[in-house]
């Protein structure tokens, strides 16, 4: 398991269906500062700061900053590690 933290940017407009990534496991955030867009499958899901979010990483997702710099800390298991921290 490995936990680090983001600072996004802020992406306007939504994502297309290539922006939408697929892997085993699951992934969990919480938002420090800022709001992001939690997009997964077909919803799109406001996070704001003190709140979090977790779910299957098999269903199709990103996460981009809403409206402004955005600060998060991912917790990702062994799957989203791989995944997400490419070498």
């Amino acid at each position: 398991m490995s936990s680090g933290r983001n600072r996004g940017k802020p992406q306007a407009g939504g994502v297309t269906p290539d922006d939408l990534g697929v892997h085993p496991g699951r992934d969990w955030f919480t938002v420090l500062s800022g709001t992001v867009v939690l997009y997964l499958g077909e919803r799109v899901i406001r996070v704001e700061a003190g709140q979090a979010a977790s779910f299957s990483t098999m269903t199709p997702h990103a996460v981009r900053g809403d409206r402004g710099p955005a600060e998060i800390l991912v917790i990702l298991d062994h799957n989203g590690e791989r995944s997400h921290l490419r070498t």
